[in-house]
């Protein structure tokens, strides 16, 4: 369950929702004048959020090599790229005894 607080609520409670947050009970969204400024999460939780952005990275890391690796190309040739690429595992594919 996700709470939000104003920021005076969260200083005046401080312990009582650092036990909730620890003991997994709730999760706190800090808002000062109604904007969302921060959040109080778990840090099991935390260190899961720091998981998925560095995998994130890497899977952006891959996505900027092969968007480099085609940047001479036009969108219409990758895709007749793709298409023979297809076409031709599918044919290896029919050929191949272990297909069978």
């Amino acid at each position: 369950m996700t709470q939000t607080l104003n920021s005076s609520d969260v200083r005046s409670n401080w312990s009582q929702l650092l036990k909730k947050v620890f003991l997994g009970e709730t999760e706190v969204l800090v808002e000062k004048s109604g904007i969302p400024v921060a959040a109080i999460v778990s840090a099991q939780d935390y260190q899961k959020l720091q998981q998925i952005k560095q995998r994130r990275e890497k899977d952006f890391a891959v996505i900027n090599q092969i968007r480099a690796a085609f940047s001479d190309q036009t969108p219409e040739q990758i895709n007749q790229g793709v298409k023979e690429s297809i076409a031709q595992v599918r044919a290896e594919r029919k050929t191949s005894p272990s297909s069978k």
